[in-house]
């Protein structure tokens, strides 16, 4: 009885845990609207998007039944990340100069290969589930940590900037989320290689949410600040040019901009 209510949470847990990470892998589609409209990546980056592919397929390879049974949550959503990080490097490399779409194709090739080596060498050397768990369970602990690591750049910068401008509160937010719903998973019943490194991302979630509300009233104060700077120099510009009897049509253009 008492195993079939855990079972139970457990399902809703990683459901919810499925709905907050699909959340989070669709966080970059703004970005690729913007990069088809302009028709090129200019300097974004296709590091997240491929080690965010790497990771998605290790865990679908720990997820897998002679691997580690009834993870079917896990290889849902890792699934569906693979999918659409898979179409995020498609609209990369279409949208790169050569140069870049090179690169980004030998990278995910090499990704490819090294998850089919780990899966050959794991399902033909070690015969058991927990064996394979263990071994799988390593690589998915490493590349997750990397994973929630990431932000810590972005971290950084808020502390040295002391602004928070570059830190999406919803991101974060919703990464926390993220890691409390799959370490609660990871408990039911225990799992340490989900939840050592969905714990450590709650606690950098827990990090960038208290320095968002740290920096939130200082961030206010720079953005005002600039706009007040902004609308000074804007005043000076039609002072300076009343003279020569043009004010009234700068004056209207700084209008309509705001």
């Amino acid at each position: 009885m008492v195993s079939a209510v855990v079972n139970t949470i457990r399902n809703v847990v990683g459901i919810i845990g499925n709905i907050i990470s699909l959340f989070l892998f669709l966080s970059p589609v703004p970005t690729f609207v913007e990069i088809v409209k302009k028709g090129t990546v200019e300097q974004y980056s296709a590091a997240p998007y491929l080690a965010t592919l790497l990771n998605c397929m290790v865990w679908v390879l720990y997820g897998l039944p002679m691997v580690h049974p009834h993870s079917i949550l896990v290889i849902t959503i890792n699934g569906s990340g693979t999918a659409i990080e898979v179409v995020y490097i498609i609209l990369f490399v279409l949208h790169s100069d050569k140069k870049k779409r090179i690169k980004v194709m030998l990278v995910v090739l090499v990704e490819v290969i090294f998850v089919a080596l780990v899966a050959l060498l794991v399902l033909t050397l070690l015969h058991s589930t927990k064996q394979r768990s263990m071994a799988v369970g390593i690589i998915c602990i490493l590349f997750n940590i990397m994973m929630y690591a990431s932000p810590l750049s972005v971290m950084k910068l808020v502390i040295t900037t002391k602004s928070v401008e570059y830190m999406p509160f919803f991101l974060s937010l919703m990464s926390l989320a993220n890691g409390i719903a799959w370490t609660t998973y990871a408990f039911l019943p225990f799992d340490q290689f989900i939840a050592i490194p969905n714990g450590l991302g709650t606690l950098l979630g827990v990090a960038q949410v208290i320095l968002y509300a740290c920096y939130y009233k200082s961030t206010k104060r720079q953005m005002a600040a600039r706009q007040g700077k902004g609308q000074v120099d804007l005043s000076a510009v039609v002072v300076s040019e009343s003279d020569s009897g043009d004010s009234k049509k700068i004056g209207t253009a700084v209008a309509d901009g705001g």
